[in-house]
């Protein structure tokens, strides 16, 4: 088992790494982590290559990712929440994923081949709320075949109590973990 992790955050020891080490712990299998703001992907410049050309003109360190996506077997997208999204690093590695709805819309293929199954870890501690994030998450999700996509685990109170602590969220790192590797959700 093969699972591909979008790590949002900047903070190497912040809430969203805790949960992502916890992740870990529960999984078995091979697994690639793409931390946003380590890895020097460009976002997307439009360029429109991909409109007529399998792949994408940037050479960066998404070629790496988007060979993974084509062979994992689950993804995750992890993401502190800044104004009610996930983070702007974040957003430009994943507008690299522009190829695939490309390779859809306008060539008419099937850029990842293989279904796969998806969760969405977010953690936040403003006014704000999920469902922006999670819709945008999904939408990446579903442009990278994800079919079968694990319900939210989120911690939204990271202002006073840190996510590792929060055991509905714990509870839900547990179930993506038995869901990613097929055991039944206890």
């Amino acid at each position: 088992m093969k699972t591909l992790i979008f790590n949002g955050s900047p903070r190497k020891c912040g809430d969203t790494v805790s949960l992502i080490e916890k992740l870990l712990e529960e999984l078995s299998g091979e697994y690639l982590i793409v931390n946003a703001y380590d890895e020097g992907i460009s976002p997307c410049v439009d360029c429109r290559y991909c409109w007529e050309h399998d792949g994408c003109s940037i050479k960066d360190g998404m070629q790496k990712v988007y060979d993974y996506i084509q062979e994992c077997d689950n993804i995750v997208i992890a993401s502190p929440i800044y104004f009610s999204e996930l983070t702007g690093k974040l957003l430009d590695v994943s507008s690299r994923l522009q190829r695939y709805f490309c390779a859809r819309t306008f060539r008419g293929e099937t850029p990842v081949a293989k279904h796969k199954k998806g969760a969405v870890i977010l953690v936040g501690g403003g006014d704000g709320n999920m469902d922006k994030a999670f819709d945008t998450a999904c939408t990446l999700l579903h442009h990278m075949n994800c079919r079968d996509i694990h319900e939210l685990i989120s911690c939204h109170n990271t202002n006073s109590q840190p996510a590792i602590e929060d055991e509905t969220v714990l509870r839900g790192i547990r179930d993506v973990a038995r869901n990613f590797s097929g055991q039944a959700i206890l």
